[in-house]
């Protein structure tokens, strides 16, 4: 995997640490600042299904980070391929069914971290 797809992962797999942290641990708190397009008083009621959420956001992350531990330059790249193909789909469908600017957060990186494998950039 070539330095700019390994940064591109990391910082990835640091956004969906992130995004996990505030869907299970701070949906209540701080969330309530980033996701202003919800009503204040739905965070409450919508704890567990945000705290799901945010473990599927975990998953993302363990893939992504995984692959940079791998050490066979064919495997590390097919795992963090496999992943950012998940956040891809995963900011597609958010951008079509939650928010606009989830493809942004989401989707536009993982197209960028595919782009730089498919472009074999050094």
């Amino acid at each position: 995997m070539n330095i700019l797809s390994q940064l591109i992962v990391g910082f990835i797999a640091v956004l969906h640490i992130y995004i996990m942290w505030l869907e299970m641990f701070a949906w209540t708190t701080r969330a309530k600042k980033v996701f202003k397009t919800i009503p204040e008083e739905q965070f409450e009621k919508t704890k567990i299904m945000a705290a799901n959420q945010g473990l599927y956001n975990g998953f993302l992350a363990a893939g992504l980070i995984w692959s940079l531990m791998i050490t066979d330059a064919t495997w590390n790249q097919n795992i963090a391929i496999f992943f950012l193909a998940c956040v891809l789909a995963a900011g597609i469908y958010g951008a079509m069914t939650a928010s606009k600017r989830i493809f942004y957060i989401q989707a536009v990186p993982a197209i960028l971290g595919l782009l730089s494998f498919m472009l074999k950039l050094n």
